[in-house]
């Protein structure tokens, strides 16, 4: 990504990240592989690369073979199975340039880089993160004439990848060309940093420092970031949402519904209500999106993501369960509002079409479906 010429200088939460697990060999120090267990997860990472930070390796309960920070994190022999779609999302036909996306009216979308602090395995872009790619921004500066020229635009996700692990100087380099563009009304920063890696937030008071300049007065930043499950939420994630908060960036949370990590009501409502507790406004709660390798591994059906869903929300108070239900299809984000007899109701919430924003529509339920083209 050319951002004409940035100075960066190694910070110590760079030095930190060069010693994460990338390797089988680094991974048999934690836990035991048969041979035919590490012969299939070698098939896995030469597809879908491992990569943990040593601060999230530390959550996992190896004692434990369903661990569900494990899962989020650690390859699995399910990866092998490649039922699904690389693009669930339409991605690829809202692209206007490697790295920029426009799909909703209002809000542009750049690909700030294809590595992460950690590589979720449950993530719905397995498809670049890791890995050689021609989607990610080339030339940020092609990306802000774009959105200059579309008045519509009022807002910026920078996501990727995640770019919170870009060097300080480019994050601010990008966010000082697009605080020139006067219709812009915020700009998001999508990141699992705080829950991953929170060194990169703590450590780095450059970083923090910069953020106080970007977001002032009318013109806010936020963080949009993802905790699964209450274990991920420990002294020193809490101690980065804290620094951001400080920094005058509010922070929401995008959960992403998940088999054997948060599918049931107990996990979800402590979850949500410990992030109301913590300064952080729960958002979304995401139906796991039918990515190959990915599908029969992580996502719940939609029946049964709903009764999750209610059942989660029976248990919490009036501010801790404003997040919506939300399946983000090439269509839109459609809520999953209600079933009622043998039929799913829906709503979209945001729609590429915006003849459809507010739509109400309704399927004949199957319970196995996990995503409305199973309906």
């Amino acid at each position: 990504m050319r951002l004409e010429c940035v100075e960066v200088s190694t910070q110590g939460w760079e030095a930190e990240l060069e010693k994460n697990i990338h390797t089988l060999d680094d991974l048999k120090e934690y836990v035991e592989l048969s041979p035919k267990e590490e012969k299939q997860l070698r098939k896995v990472i030469k597809r879908h690369p491992m990569n943990v930070s040593r601060y999230y390796l530390s959550l996992i309960d190896w004692n434990d073979p369903g661990d569900p920070i494990k899962k989020m994190a650690i390859p699995g022999v399910n990866e092998l199975d490649i039922a699904g779609s690389y693009d669930t999302s339409g991605e690829h036909e809202n692209t206007k340039m490697p790295g920029l996306q426009h799909k909703y009216a209002q809000t542009a979308l750049i690909l700030a880089t294809n590595r992460c602090a950690t590589y979720c395995r449950h993530c719905f872009r397995k498809r670049l993160v890791g890995l050689p790619n021609q989607e990610v921004i080339r030339r940020f500066e092609m990306a802000t004439r774009y959105i200059r020229a579309h008045e519509e635009i009022d807002n910026v996700l920078i996501t990727g990848g995640d770019p919170l692990i870009l060097p300080t100087r480019v994050i601010e380099r990008m966010l000082e060309m697009l605080t020139d563009i006067k219709h812009l009304n915020f700009i998001r920063f999508g990141s699992r940093v705080p829950v991953t890696f929170p060194e990169r937030i703590v450590e780095d008071e450059e970083f923090l420092d910069m953020l106080k300049v970007y977001s002032l007065n009318d013109r806010r930043c936020y963080v949009v970031t993802q905790f699964n499950h209450p274990r991920e939420i420990t002294s020193q994630s809490i101690e980065a949402v804290d620094r951001l908060i400080g920094s005058g960036v509010p922070v929401n949370n995008q959960t992403v519904l998940l088999k054997g990590v948060n599918d049931d009501p107990e996990t979800m409502a402590k979850l949500q209500s410990k992030l109301i507790g913590i300064g952080v406004n729960p958002y979304y709660i995401f139906q796991c999106r039918p990515v190959k390798r990915v599908k029969h591994h992580f996502q719940v059906p939609l029946y049964r993501g709903y009764e999750i869903i209610e059942g989660a929300k029976r248990k919490l108070n009036g501010h801790s369960k404003r997040f919506k239900y939300i399946m983000s299809h090439r269509t839109g984000k459609i809520e999953i509002v209600g079933i009622l007899d043998d039929e799913i109701y829906f709503k979209y919430h945001q729609a590429k079409n915006p003849r459809n924003i507010g739509k109400f529509f309704k399927r004949k339920l199957n319970r196995e479906a996990g995503w409305l083209d199973d309906l």
